[in-house]
């Protein structure tokens, strides 16, 4: 009798500690972290102020996540593809001509790897 206790124990965790990893795995794969980039367009324009940026998106109530200068670029990161989107909205009209706002992908994410491994599972071990 309680070798058959010990045993059903032993599947009640093993399966909770399943549950647990996979709930894990879920929640992990629902970042959807988002970048805008901005670039100039045309060589002899400046890039916009990281401030300046600041200032128009907390003015129209857009929060993010970081303004990070990179190889004549600005990137803003965001925590939704929703923010994302409202900034880019709100820095074409801010912003004079000139400038590309681009949104970029993020190569990071769970789903992203998860989908290469499901093209490429031929490469794996």
């Amino acid at each position: 009798m309680k070798i058959e206790f010990t045993r059903r124990l032993r599947v009640a965790l093993l399966f909770a500690g399943l549950a647990a990893g996979a709930l894990l795995v879920w929640s992990g794969m629902q970042r959807t972290e988002s970048t805008l980039q901005i670039r100039a367009s045309q060589q002899g324009i400046s890039m916009p102020d990281g401030f300046f940026v600041w200032h128009h998106l907390d003015a129209n109530g857009i929060r993010f996540n970081s303004i990070t200068p990179e190889n004549d670029s600005l990137l803003i990161k965001f925590d939704s593809s929703a923010q994302s989107e409202a900034a880019r909205v709100v820095l074409y009209k801010t912003l004079p001509h000139g400038y590309v706002i681009a949104q970029q992908d993020d190569d990071n994410s769970a789903s992203t790897w998860l989908s290469r491994l499901r093209t490429h599972g031929d490469r794996i071990g």
